[in-house]
């Protein structure tokens, strides 16, 4: 038991490593240095953002599964890709900032074409109005990618194709997530996308702060683009 509690300790500290505030290269260098553990601390955060952002587009989507293609920003090693498989989904991009995740996302054989890119430092590498699914895990959070990167995976999305895309709502995170919901609602005033879904969800994953005991809550926003 003290073996996994010292366990739990350690991805606690690099969670919130990676909640802070950092430049761009920084940033990157610290994914690239959590690559090859990424997977297994995740499990023992028991981090349930990819199921919940794959069972709200499973839900939701009525075409051709095997033929969709799917853009999966901040791929990482490929988490949400692995269960948009079981789903039935079976043509992938991926992008990511770090290479060293892309490298165990390419490892997975799961992705027809990977790109690194800084999200948030222009537009997104790929062709715009392509994808029929374009989803983002985790990535949307303070210190992490700026609110304004949605309006990017609006753009590369097909009329008629859904956008999945979700955040934490634990108080480090209240702000973001409410210029992140300002954002969305004024894209869907502009006529860009409709709400389809808006889920809010209390056991997301394991809370890391001092002030957080047992789990932090999330959210699972999936919109239309018109």
């Amino acid at each position: 038991m003290a073996a996994v509690s010292k366990t739990f300790e350690h991805v606690k500290a690099t969670i919130l490593a990676a909640h802070e505030g950092a430049t761009p290269g920084e940033k990157v260098n610290f994914y690239n240095s959590w690559a090859e553990t990424y997977d297994q601390d995740l499990a023992l955060l028991d981090y349930r953002a990819p199921s919940l952002a794959v069972n709200s587009i499973s839900s939701h989507f009525s075409g051709d599964r095997e033929a969709a293609v799917v853009l999966d920003v901040a791929c990482g090693t490929g988490l949400v890709a692995k269960q948009l498989k079981r789903h039935g989904f079976g043509h992938f991009v991926g992008i990511d900032g770090s290479e060293a995740m892309l490298m165990l996302a390419r490892e997975s054989g799961l992705y027809q074409d990977l790109k690194q890119s800084m999200l948030g430092e222009g537009p997104l590498p790929v062709q715009k109005g392509l994808f029929d699914v374009v989803v983002i895990v985790g990535a949307l959070s303070v210190g992490q990618v700026p609110v304004g990167v949605v309006r990017e995976l609006c753009k590369s999305t097909k009329p008629g194709g859904h956008v999945c895309m979700t955040t934490r709502s634990n108080h480090t995170n209240v702000e973001y997530k409410a210029a992140l919901e300002r954002e969305l609602k004024q894209m869907e005033a502009e006529g860009l996308w409709t709400c389809v879904e808006v889920s809010e969800v209390e056991d997301w994953e394991r809370g890391v702060s001092e002030e957080e005991v047992g789990y932090i809550s999330g959210a699972v926003y999936l919109y239309k683009k018109l």
